[in-house]
């Protein structure tokens, strides 16, 4: 494997590490479920996505063709995240969860 191709998988390795780190830190800090909500959804969009494909290019770059696995999590994951984070925001405003005062409310007319 060429140092170029290393430095490539560690760099998304490292990036995909620190966005899940700040998705983290985004549910353990932020102040209502919404905006809880908000930052583990981009957090493993992102973050996981980004440690996938350094996945998919290090065991590629091993055996000839791409790797199915981890090209078919990575769709997956694109797929299924967001629209369970919609699913359970339209719980939540269904079963009307409380606001922060801080938080925009978007949903009553502003005067």
């Amino acid at each position: 494997m060429t140092g170029l191709l290393e430095l490539i998988i560690t760099l998304l390795l490292l990036i995909g590490a620190s966005i899940a780190l700040l998705g983290s830190w985004g549910l353990a800090r932020l102040p209502d479920f919404f905006m809880r909500l908000h930052g583990p959804t981009k957090a493993s969009t992102l973050g996981v996505g980004a440690t996938l494909l350094g996945s998919l290019i290090y065991f590629s770059s091993q055996q000839p063709g791409i790797s199915v696995q981890e090209a078919l999590i990575t769709l997956f994951l694109f797929v299924t995240a967001p629209v369970s984070a919609h699913m359970l925001a339209k719980v939540a405003l269904h079963r009307k969860l409380p606001l922060n005062p801080k938080t925009r409310n978007s949903f009553t007319k502003d005067e």
